[in-house]
């Protein structure tokens, strides 16, 4: 899918500067150019656009100005471009994803590029992520979960839940433990057991849920704490307080 980008300027040669480093760029579709913020408005509402490459300083409505205009909109990715560093502070605080001072040789350009490439695939792998779980949710409202959307190296996978071995706590993350591989998930424990609570799968610790499928040997350890041994060789700990709780 090509990122389909706007670039909006009043000067005609920068314009010209940004779109011959763009027509280089197999993955660009270039949607057209606007020369004040006015019309750069309009088009991002019309088009909504991947990618804008925005001037600052602008007549009648400068590049701050049209984000001010679009806010609470679906938003772009924004490269700032201007001849002066003074706004360089207030583009990030707008949370742009670059700042190109006039005038940017082709390194500077493409390393803007492929930071707002990287910054537009993970945002569009979040979302795709969020309406394949969403969506899953709708399929099976109640009951036991039967597949986790799994968003992995910019894609997204769909994940049989009967093929987790072991659920390991990372911060706000949990790692899902899949033979030898594993996903990092962005879910917390409590509410990863809270979906698979109808499921095959036990909380044993703080930090860890087992599928009780994969349990092949329990031995008895200090402090009425067990060694869970999974089939795979994995040696898991079912602490005391939640062995109560089986």
């Amino acid at each position: 899918m090509k990122i389909r980008t706007l670039i909006v300027d009043d000067e005609p040669l920068a314009r010209e500067r940004i779109r011959t480093l763009l027509e280089k760029e197999p993955d660009i579709e270039i949607l057209g150019e606007c020369d004040n913020g006015l019309l750069a408005v309009e088009q991002i509402r019309k088009d909504s656009p991947d990618l804008v490459f925005l001037d600052v300083q602008m007549p009648e409505l400068d590049g701050f100005g049209v984000l001010e205009q679009i806010r609470g909109e679906r938003m772009p990715a924004i490269i700032f471009v201007t001849a002066h560093d003074k706004f360089a502070l207030q583009a990030f605080e707008v949370h742009a994803v670059d700042y190109l001072l006039k005038p940017f040789d082709r390194e500077r350009f493409e390393k803007a590029l492929r930071r707002a490439t990287e910054n537009i695939e993970r945002r569009q792998g979040d979302d795709l992520s969020q309406r394949l779980s969403a969506l899953l949710a709708d399929v099976k409202p109640e009951g036991r979960v039967d597949r986790l959307a799994i968003k992995t190296s910019g894609r997204v996978i769909l994940l049989r839940v009967e093929e987790i071995d072991w659920i390991e706590a990372a911060d706000n993350y949990v790692n899902l433990h899949v033979g030898n591989e594993s996903h990092l998930h962005r879910e917390t424990m409590t509410a990863m057991e809270d979906r698979l609570r109808s499921g095959n799968f036990l909380r044993i610790s703080r930090s860890t849920i087992v599928n009780v499928d994969r349990i092949k040997e329990l031995q008895p350890l200090f402090h009425g704490d067990y060694c869970v041994i999974l089939r795979n060789g994995t040696r898991l700990t079912l602490s005391r307080g939640y062995r109560e709780k089986t």
